[in-house]
């Protein structure tokens, strides 16, 4: 048994900053609702979690093909405008631009519609603004370069609700214009020809949830009905649909949950060379989805893709050439038939996604040394605002989403560049920002619009410009903001944990039947379940990003060991040997032998750690960081002091309240150490939960 030591040895670090949110379990409900349907009474239990809890409801979410869905013209009152402004402009041979954005939303619509109207007969080009130079969105510069090369028709994809100045001057140079986006409405309407966005319809319409890809599709498939050339289109659209929805994070309900479910059963074995280019280089192999015997369904197996496929490997290369490249390396891959012309373009993508990733993680260093050395009082501010030279603008926003996993707070972050006005150069900031769910980022920046240069966004993440001279007021009006709307409770990440399971039901049976759950992502997220009281008996740092391979054992009546991943938790290595743990499941393929991991989300100190309440000044003992101590209250003059021992016999004493021990085999000989360092703070906290304290 080695002493404690006096000084923190760099792989000892505080457990992840969380708040863990469990749903109540409903037992008797989830058991008889499993036995009706055929699952599992845990994922029986998810499912009322999502406020599915009849059979008719459980019929219509598991095959969504059984639910009738209005006509697209029914719910987009310029549906059928937008078609006619397209057929007249094909018919007429007049030319037609797409104006598209640069992230894969943007990209997958733009490749999309230019695929649909090529074959439809169209005249048909697009541009994407810069990312760099020009932002996003459509401009007065694009539409005057669009008029000058005799362009009839504006199609923008993605963008254009709030573009309400090169709209108007489109409709003065006598350009018609038809908006296709999906982003919220601005107080004024941009005057264009035809509006398609699907928060201009009702709320409880199927195709609410709609991203921009998706009003692309409506659009491209709509207009191939009118012109009776249907045949050989809705595939290739669908795998590109699937493609943009999933990457963008739009919602998998209603028509999206409909029309991805078909498409990830399509893209491994796509019709289009840029999607198998890009799912060669990427690695992805196709898994066999096994239905369930559910609702009395016969058993079928079926090679398919899932969310994660896209959202961790396929949706990154394609975001990473947006946000550092020319998105036309994106559009060619997509709209191309030539196969090695999209391996190359795919290859590409591989190289600019390993630089995306090198940035990242550069970036995101730069950005937690500069906060720890900084006296930052984030309990008090309730929002992070860090701002530094040199860093790429297009992958701060990655960083922002990794800052909040760590701080749990609100995080804006920028860089500053130069900015030409005439002759002379001004230092401005150009940022994102990620937001928690009870803070706003829209209402945030617009809290400091008086500030700001230009700024856009949604709930949940923005972007922004700034002279740089406004940085402190910035940080201050966000801070002031932040105040107002956040509780010290809410700074932590937090972890939505559906239901608690023992590791002895962690099996292929139960994956297979979550396959019944898919697709999976936002507004029906994969499963969360959470075990008490696991004892870590192997880790292990992996990976360059420091991921944690570890093995989770649960002692009861049967006894059960699984094997788990914690991506990017090296710094929270190694782990306490007794922890309860939060994950969802993944599925590991190796040397032919499928097996089920853990995937940890969450990790936290047993509540009981002791396995009973000792008497007053009584010792107890428990395993941290596989060594054995022993702990107990004692007294000490007036007070009751901690006290902590190891096998050598080493002492560690805490007196209430501070932040100064004494270390040593006696007191005479003892020495004091700063116990708020991080291995001392784990160590104490997991001795006072020994104790029930």
């Amino acid at each position: 048994m080695q002493e404690l030591p006096t000084s923190v040895p760099p792989h000892f670090h505080r457990l992840p900053n969380q708040r863990w949110q469990i749903y109540s379990p409903q037992p008797q409900q989830s058991e008889q609702f499993a036995a009706e349907i055929g699952l599992s009474p845990l994922l029986a239990q998810v499912l009322i979690n999502r406020g599915i809890d009849s059979l008719k409801e459980v019929q219509g979410f598991i095959e969504p093909e059984s639910l009738v869905l209005p006509a697209p013209t029914d719910e987009f009152p310029d549906l059928a405008a937008s078609v006619k402004l397209l057929r007249d402009a094909i018919s007429g041979g007049q030319k037609i631009a797409i104006c598209g954005d640069y992230d894969a939303d943007g990209m997958t619509s733009t490749a999309l519609l230019l695929r649909a109207l090529r074959l439809l007969g169209a005249n048909v080009d697009y541009a994407i603004p810069s990312r760099m130079r020009e932002g996003y969105g459509i401009n007065d510069r694009i539409v005057e370069e669009f008029h000058s090369e005799g362009v009839a028709l504006v199609l923008t994809v993605d963008n254009g609700i709030a573009a309400y100045g090169p709209v108007a001057r489109a409709r003065e140079l006598g350009v018609k214009v038809i908006i296709t986006d999906h982003h919220d409405l601005p107080p004024k309407l941009p005057p264009a020809d035809a509006i398609l966005n699907p928060k201009l319809i009702a709320e409880s319409s199927p195709y609410r949830g709609l991203a921009g890809v998706g009003v692309a599709y409506v659009l491209a498939i709509t207009l191939a009905q009118d012109r009776k050339k249907v045949g050989g289109l809705v595939n290739p659209l669908l795998e590109l649909f699937t493609l943009g929805t999933i990457a963008d994070l739009a919602p998998l309900t209603g028509v999206n949950r409909r029309w991805v479910k078909r498409g990830l059963r399509l893209l491994p074995h796509s019709q289009l060379a840029g999607i198998q280019a890009l799912i060669q280089v990427a690695g992805v192999q196709p898994g066999s989805a096994e239905s369930l015997p559910l609702l009395n369904s016969k058993s079928q197996a079926s090679n398919t893709l899932k969310p994660e496929d896209i959202g961790f490997r396929l949706g990154p290369r394609i975001n990473a050439v947006g946000r550092l490249a020319d998105p036309q390396i994106v559009i060619e891959l997509l709209t191309t038939d030539d196969r090695e012309l999209a391996l190359k373009n795919a290859m590409q993508c591989e190289q600019i996604n390993q630089r995306r990733q090198e940035l990242c993680q550069e970036i995101e260093q730069e950005a937690i040394a500069w906060c720890e050395e900084s006296d930052l009082d984030l309990q008090q501010e309730r929002v992070l605002v860090v701002v530094q030279p040199g860093w790429h603008h297009g992958v701060i926003g990655i960083v922002a989403s990794r800052l909040v996993e760590r701080y749990g707070v609100p995080v804006f972050i920028g860089t500053f560049e130069d900015e030409a006005v005439g002759a002379v150069a001004h230092k401005i900031i150009r940022g994102s920002a990620r937001g928690i769910p009870e803070f706003n980022v829209f209402d945030g920046l617009n809290f400091c619009a008086d500030l700001l240069t230009k700024f856009g966004g949604h709930k949940a993440a923005g972007g922004f410009s700034m002279p740089a001279d406004n940085l402190e007021e910035f940080r201050n009006q966000l801070s002031i903001f932040a105040n107002q709307c956040l509780q010290p409770e809410h700074l932590k990440p937090l972890v939505s944990v559906d239901v608690q399971a023992d590791l002895a039901e962690i099996n292929l049976d139960l994956y297979r039947q979550i396959d019944a759950l898919e697709p999976c992502g936002i507004e029906n997220k994969a499963p969360v379940f959470w075990t008490p009281n696991v004892c870590i008996t192997e880790q292990k740092i992996v990976g360059k990003g420091g991921h944690v391979k570890l093995t989770a054992t649960q002692d009861g009546n049967v006894s059960a060991s699984v094997k788990a991943i914690a991506w990017r938790w090296g710094e929270y290595f190694p782990l306490p040997r007794r922890v309860d743990i939060a994950y969802r499941l993944r599925e590991n393929s190796f040397n032919g032998k499928t097996s089920v991991e853990l995937e940890l989300l969450g990790v936290r100190l047993p509540a009981n750690a002791a396995t009973s309440m000792p008497p007053k000044f009584g010792k107890v003992e428990f395993d941290y960081c596989d060594r054995t101590y022993s702990c107990s209250l004692s007294p000490a003059g007036s007070i009751e002091e901690l006290r902590i021992r190891n096998s050598q016999g080493q002492v560690l004493a805490v007196a209430p309240g501070q932040n100064i021990g004494l270390l040593g085999n006696s007191r005479k000989d003892a020495r004091e150490v700063d116990v708020s360092l991080p291995f001392f703070e784990n160590l104490i906290q997991t001795a006072k939960h020994a104790l029930g304290i």
